[in-house]
C-alpha cells in the first residue's frame, strides 16, 4: 500500500495525526509564528538574582511607615533600647522629612529615658539638621530628661 491509495481524505488525517503534537500550526499552514523571547532573554542573571528582581515588596512608604509605628509602640510599652534600633533601621531610610523627624524625635526621647544624654543630644541636632524649625508638641517641652537637652540643641541651631 502507497500513499497514492488513501486518498486525500486519507492524507489529511496523516498530516493532522502528525501534527497533533505541534502547539502552533500558524507557520505550517501559512500563519505567522508570534514572537517569544529567548528563554535567557535576563540577561543570563543567576537564579537568586532573577528570583529577587521578580520578588514583590512592600513600597518604601507603607515599610517606613511600619517601622516608625512599631517603633513607637516598643517606646510606647517602655522598650526603649527595641524603639531605638527599629526607628534607625534600614526602613526609615527612605522615609520622607515628617516621618524622619518624628522617628528622631522618638529615638532622642528614648536615648534621654535611658541616660545617654550625648546620644538624645546627637539625635536633636541632626532633627534640626533636616529641619531647622522642628520643634516638639506642647506636653513634650518640659520634660525633665529630654527638656534641658532639647533647649541645648535648639539653641545651638539657632547660632
Amino acid at each position: 500500500m502507497n500513499i497514492g491509495s488513501y486518498g486525500r481524505a486519507g492524507m489529511l488525517a496523516l498530516m493532522a495525526l502528525a501534527m497533533a503534537g505541534c502547539t502552533q500550526f500558524g507557520p505550517v499552514l501559512g500563519g505567522q509564528e508570534k514572537a517569544r523571547p529567548h528563554p535567557r532573554a535576563d540577561g543570563g542573571k543567576p537564579r537568586a538574582q532573577r528570583a529577587q528582581a521578580n520578588r514583590p515588596t512592600a513600597p518604601e512608604s507603607k515599610r517606613d511607615d511600619a517601622a516608625l509605628r512599631e517603633g513607637i509602640a516598643l517606646y510606647d510599652k517602655g522598650d526603649y533600647n527595641g524603639a531605638i534600633r527599629r526607628l534607625n533601621g534600614s526602613d526609615m531610610n527612605g522615609a520622607g522629612q515628617r516621618e524622619r523627624l518624628s522617628a528622631l524625635k522618638y529615638t532622642a526621647f528614648s536615648y534621654c529615658l535611658t541616660g545617654r544624654q550625648a546620644l538624645c543630644r546627637q539625635t536633636f541636632d541632626r532633627a534640626f539638621k533636616l529641619d531647622a524649625s522642628f520643634d516638639l508638641g506642647p506636653g513634650e517641652h518640659g520634660h525633665p530628661q529630654w527638656g534641658p537637652v532639647f533647649a541645648q540643641a535648639r539653641q545651638a541651631a539657632s547660632r
